[in-house]
């Protein structure tokens, strides 16, 4: 299984979340979290949740598994993790919670898989007008999937922020 490696590309979004860091953090570091605020998960399912060895299974909407390993996790602040298929390459990605002025901010960076054993200028043009757009819209739906879910108390309801081709 292919973990680690060069990644041409990366992509972070970044949203103000209406909740206290500790209450972001006691969500996202929570087994199966994704259940409750991921707007195109159909299940997360915990393979292991110990402290050094977290993973778990993501089955999205249009039936997709993905399996999420956890690395360099810090307290209160955020982790790293790798997602992909089962046997397959995977991306890397980076959770982080931070402040600015009272805000609290959660951040995920994307390093996607996807063409990433190409040149950056062979690959730089799709990157740009279609894994780059797919990947924020993505990412801005986990986001708010998130935020919605700490205000409300409540499982975010499907699609609800809109449909995503890869994940619907």
């Amino acid at each position: 299984m292919e973990l680690r490696g060069k990644y041409n590309q990366s992509i972070t979004v970044t949203k103000k979340i209406n909740s206290s860091k500790k209450e972001v953090w006691n969500h996202i570091s929570s087994p199966a979290y994704l259940n409750l605020s991921h707007p195109f998960c159909k299940e997360n399912k915990v393979i292991s949740w110990e402290d050094n060895n977290r993973s778990d299974i993501l089955i999205y909407l249009n039936g997709l598994v993905y399996i999420r390993n956890f690395t360099n996790w810090k307290e209160d602040k955020g982790y790293t993790l790798f997602i992909g298929e089962k046997n397959k390459s995977k991306s890397k990605v980076v959770w982080k919670i931070s402040n600015k002025n009272k805000d609290i901010l959660l951040s995920i960076t994307v390093f996607p898989y996807f063409m990433r054993k190409y040149p950056k200028f062979i690959s730089h043009i799709p990157y740009l007008i279609y894994i780059k757009p797919k990947l924020i819209n993505y990412l801005e739906s986990v986001l708010k999937g998130i935020d919605w879910h700490l205000k409300e108390k409540r499982s975010v309801p499907r699609n609800k922020f809109g449909k995503h081709s890869w994940f619907s």
